[in-house]
Protein backbone atom coordinates (compact mmCIF):
# COMPACT_ATOMS: atom_id res chain seq x y z
CA UNK A 1 0.00 0.00 0.00
CA UNK A 2 1.05 3.73 -1.07
CA UNK A 3 1.99 6.11 1.54
CA UNK A 4 -0.15 9.45 0.92
CA UNK A 5 2.12 12.41 1.53
CA UNK A 6 -0.84 13.81 3.57
CA UNK A 7 -0.03 11.81 6.07
CA UNK A 8 3.59 12.73 6.95
CA UNK A 9 3.54 16.14 8.59
CA UNK A 10 6.25 18.77 9.92
CA UNK A 11 8.46 17.53 12.79
CA UNK A 12 7.46 14.29 12.72
CA UNK A 13 10.11 11.43 13.48
CA UNK A 14 12.01 9.62 10.74
CA UNK A 15 13.14 5.97 11.48
CA UNK A 16 14.41 3.14 9.88
CA UNK A 17 13.36 -0.56 10.07
CA UNK A 18 15.62 -1.23 12.66
CA UNK A 19 13.82 1.49 14.62
CA UNK A 20 16.93 3.77 14.82
CA UNK A 21 16.63 7.26 13.95
CA UNK A 22 16.92 9.26 10.34
CA UNK A 23 15.69 12.69 10.85
CA UNK A 24 13.11 15.06 11.21
CA UNK A 25 10.32 15.87 8.69
CA UNK A 26 10.73 19.60 7.33
CA UNK A 27 7.58 19.64 5.11
CA UNK A 28 7.05 17.29 1.68
CA UNK A 29 8.34 18.35 -1.49
CA UNK A 30 7.13 16.76 -4.69
CA UNK A 31 7.46 13.01 -4.06
CA UNK A 32 9.83 13.54 -1.48
CA UNK A 33 10.45 14.55 1.96
CA UNK A 34 12.65 16.99 2.95
CA UNK A 35 14.26 16.77 6.28
CA UNK A 36 15.51 19.25 8.90
CA UNK A 37 18.72 20.54 8.37
CA UNK A 38 19.37 21.17 12.11
CA UNK A 39 18.77 17.46 13.01
CA UNK A 40 22.14 15.88 13.54
CA UNK A 41 21.72 13.60 11.42
CA UNK A 42 21.27 15.64 8.56
CA UNK A 43 25.32 16.81 8.75
CA UNK A 44 24.06 20.26 8.38
CA UNK A 45 22.04 20.45 5.16
CA UNK A 46 18.85 19.45 3.91
CA UNK A 47 18.45 16.17 2.63
CA UNK A 48 15.53 14.44 0.84
CA UNK A 49 14.38 10.75 1.01
CA UNK A 50 11.71 9.30 -1.52
CA UNK A 51 8.18 9.20 -0.35
CA UNK A 52 8.49 5.83 -2.09
CA UNK A 53 11.16 4.61 0.65
CA UNK A 54 8.37 4.67 3.68
CA UNK A 55 7.07 1.58 4.72
CA UNK A 56 4.39 2.95 7.14
CA UNK A 57 3.09 5.98 9.22
CA UNK A 58 2.82 4.73 12.38
CA UNK A 59 2.59 5.89 15.80
CA UNK A 60 3.79 9.52 15.23
CA UNK A 61 6.75 8.11 13.19
CA UNK A 62 7.45 7.78 9.84
CA UNK A 63 9.14 4.36 9.45
CA UNK A 64 11.34 3.22 6.62
CA UNK A 65 11.01 0.24 4.59
CA UNK A 66 15.16 0.04 4.71
CA UNK A 67 17.31 0.29 7.80
CA UNK A 68 18.72 3.52 8.88
CA UNK A 69 22.23 3.62 7.55
CA UNK A 70 21.08 2.19 4.39
CA UNK A 71 18.43 5.57 4.19
CA UNK A 72 21.33 7.43 4.97
CA UNK A 73 23.39 6.54 2.40
CA UNK A 74 20.64 7.04 -0.21
CA UNK A 75 20.19 11.06 0.91
CA UNK A 76 19.84 12.93 -1.98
Amino acid sequence: MAISASEIHEHMKIVGSDGQHVGTVDRIEGDRIKLTKNDAAAQGKHQYIELSQVGEVKDGEVCLSQKAEEAKRRFN
